[in-house]
């Protein structure tokens, strides 16, 4: 997240976000009641082409809306007269037992949207027993973060070449984590065409525009970028698996040729990596069955949050064949989950656990720790009620059979 002379620092303790409110709850936070709500803060308080770039997918958008349709396919089927005083949220992934069956995904450049918002997200998983993915497209170097991160896992994105593959690697293992995961869905640049229009670019170009822009936000200018400029130098991407790059100026970005990834390369990892080896933006049944025979230990299915190819399947309407597939795999999900329903639903179809990235963004952006804690209290308070509602005590219960079609019974 800084120049080298800076790194070694950036375990300083960030600037409390506001005044608390009445039980303890800081003011900007106390009208959040829901994770969607932290949206419209979130646009008020970023620049536009950093709000854009979070906020976007691609193309029409088509697939960024078809994954929070595809939960509105499933209405619930409640039991009744059942004692679930006792009901928990525990889930189990490679052996571990967590506390909430909801994580932090990988996303790039979260320092950029959030002072220390890596830290952020990795402290409140630590505190909440949940995990969170450092992204490779993150600020913030993964020796820093996993000193302070002992649930986190990394996610690289890797071209086809071998010897970038073996370095990065060696990298992540000596830094100590035990879960690695390869997103595999980004073989070309996607076509971000909301990305031109908000002035967003990696890096960011230093424009009238992108200077006009930050001036009409101030406190992201002064409290975000400005403090970790003023703390830690100016940010790079730290993990890429090439020269640091600054975030902000006009140096080009080094292209990685990732559209020469295959198979053979993902078994290289697996020899490589003595860990738990992830696939991230899996979708069809048949490359499960591959990552099965390449000894691959979970999959993560997504479509990247619509980001990537526009109208792909919604990872929940693929869920169940996926699971069928999977053997003793972790499946886990992300695109689309916003609500304590959802995260229902997703188990119920196969899931062992999901991810949710856009709206604890927003959180870290508007409220630092306290943000991201707020909404996985909202979320897990969310899954609790439902939960009682249901008549269940814990998500090993959570069967297809308390879902059926929206259009009813049949």
């Amino acid at each position: 997240m800084s120049d080298s002379a800076t790194q070694a620092t950036q375990t300083a303790a960030p600037r409390a976000v506001a005044a608390p409110a009445a039980g303890g709850l800081p003011a900007r936070l106390k009208n959040i009641l829901c994770l969607d709500d932290f949206e419209e803060p979130a646009r008020r308080f970023l620049p536009r082409p950093v709000f854009g770039y979070i906020s976007g997918a691609v193309e029409t958008n088509a697939s960024l809306v078809a994954n929070r349709s595809a939960f509105n396919e499933f209405e619930f089927l409640p039991r009744v007269l059942t004692d679930t005083r006792a009901r928990h949220q525990k889930a189990t992934l490679f052996g571990r037992s967590y506390d909430l069956p909801f994580g932090f995904p990988p996303m790039g450049s979260t320092a950029l949207a959030a002072y220390r918002g890596d830290y952020s997200l990795a402290k409140v998983a630590a505190e909440m027993n949940t995990v969170m993915i450092q992204s490779g497209a993150s600020l913030t170097p993964m020796e820093r973060l996993k000193e302070s991160a002992p649930t986190a896992w990394f996610q690289a994105y890797l071209p086809g070449e071998p010897d970038i593959i073996t370095a990065l690697v060696e990298r992540v293992k000596r830094a100590g984590f035990e879960v690695l995961v390869l997103t595999v869905d980004v073989q070309v640049n996607s076509n971000r065409e909301n990305n031109v229009r908000s002035g967003y670019s990696s890096p960011l170009k230093v424009t009238p525009r992108l200077a006009w822009d930050c001036m009409l936000r101030p406190r992201w200018l002064l409290g975000t970028f400005g403090r970790t400029v003023l703390n830690y130098g100016m940010p790079h991407l730290e993990n890429m698996g090439f020269p640091r790059i600054p975030i902000m100026g006009n140096m080009e970005r080094p292209r990685m040729s990732r559209d020469g990834l295959n198979w053979e390369h993902v078994a290289l990892m697996r020899k490589l990596w003595p860990g738990k080896l992830v696939l991230k933006g899996v979708l069809a049944p048949a490359d499960v069955r591959m990552a099965r025979e390449c000894g691959v230990d979970g999959i993560m299915v997504s479509n990247h949050g619509g980001r990537q190819l526009d109208y792909t399947l919604s990872p929940l309407r693929v869920l169940p064949a996926i699971a069928a597939e999977a053997g003793d795999m972790a499946i886990m999900l992300d695109s689309g989950v916003r609500r304590g329903s959802d995260v229902l639903k997703a188990i119920a179809l196969g899931a062992h656990f999901v991810f949710v990235g856009r709206p604890f963004l927003y959180a870290a952006a508007i409220g630092g720790e306290a943000g991201v804690r707020h909404g996985a209290q909202l979320l897990k308070e969310e899954i609790s009620r439902n939960m009682a509602m249901l008549g269940i005590s814990s998500l090993t219960q959570m069967k297809r059979e308390f879902l059926v079609p929206s259009r009813g019974l049949v």
